[in-house]
């Protein structure tokens, strides 16, 4: 099958190509940036959610049959400082990309198969859980809310017969994928940031409240293999749900351990005032594992952070130890 990977250059985007690519399926990547290093065995495709004219071109020149859309600014509290700015690519940019798929269905006269990558932050947090799929929402920030909004898009779309879809619904993905993709360098999460002060690289892990919030952790290469199943189960006018997560809950205070018994090292910590944050968010991924026989395999605490410390490792870039 040919498939599209929007956000193809990034961390998650990366491993889902590579896993396709994998699996036997003929992968392009659409990326902002000419010299961002694809994924092996992909093809880069330079263009953006934001320009419709030169996503359509590009869409009709590769003519997918699948499309896995990744491509989205993920950053919670930065939505709150940038509304606009996050409904227009989330939001925005999911209509762009459903208008130029238009064309290759009505061409090829089979709906494209599209694989969404929404977020568990979409549920209602205040209520106890782990959320099933069919949990109320009430997202409370504009990253949430895009995301949520992008799904009932979808869902609108793939009722009129001319698209075949999945959401997935993922809270912290971390870990290491394949070799030659992308790792997880974004310090604003954390996991990435307590293994840079363990590496000697930032000095100071700060943590918002006691660290006791509890939170899912699942490994990138879980998530990929969830991607590559939902494409093989879209079915033409139907959007499907799933919930994609370990089942694993950890509080901060669990993670901080955990980094500190894998690198060796003690983290300096800022303990910072509390957040209006949930204290507890995870996933019943009950419906994943049952209707597309998914199973996480990678997703312990303890091999996740092992698996992102040896990436530094490999990379030169902590201290001995």
């Amino acid at each position: 099958m040919r498939v599209l990977v929007t956000g193809g250059a990034g961390y998650v985007g990366g491993v889902v190509a590579r896993r396709l690519q994998q699996a036997g399926h003929e992968v392009a990547i659409l990326t902002r940036q000419a010299d961002q290093p694809a994924p092996p065995g992909t093809v880069p495709l330079t263009g953006d959610l934001h320009d419709a004219v030169r996503l359509r071109e590009l869409v009709a020149g590769f003519a997918p049959e699948g499309v896995c859309h990744l491509a989205a600014r993920v950053r919670v509290r930065e939505s709150l400082d940038d509304p606009l700015g996050y409904f227009e690519t989330n939001l925005a940019g999911t209509l762009h990309l459903l208008r130029a798929l238009e064309p290759v269905a009505e061409h090829t006269g089979t709906p494209s198969r599209l694989v969404f990558a929404s977020a568990g932050a979409v549920y209602d947090a205040t209520r106890p859980g782990p959320f099933r799929e069919d949990a109320p929402v009430a997202p409370t920030t504009p990253y949430a809310a895009s995301k949520l909004a992008a799904e009932q898009l979808i869902a609108a779309q793939t009722a009129t017969g001319r698209l075949a879809a999945v959401s997935l619904r993922t809270l912290v993905i971390a870990g290491t994928g394949p070799h030659g993709c992308r790792p997880d360098d974004d310090r604003s999460r954390l996991i990435p940031k307590a293994l840079a002060v363990a590496a000697g690289q930032d000095p100071v892990l700060p943590i918002n409240g006691d660290g006791s919030a509890i939170r899912e952790y699942t490994h990138v290469t879980d998530v990929a293999d969830a991607y590559l199943l939902a494409l093989d189960a879209a079915r033409p006018g139907t959007h499907q749900l799933f919930n994609i997560g370990s089942g694993i809950g950890a509080t901060i205070t669990d993670l901080v351990a955990t980094v500190e018994a894998v690198s060796g090292h003690p983290l300096s910590l800022d303990h910072r005032p509390a957040q209006p944050e949930p204290q507890s968010l995870q996933l019943d991924s009950t419906h994943a594992r049952a209707t597309l026989g998914w199973h996480p395999s990678y997703s312990n605490l303890h091999d996740l952070i092992e698996d992102a410390w040896a990436r530094l490792a490999q990379q030169g870039t902590r201290s001995p130890g």
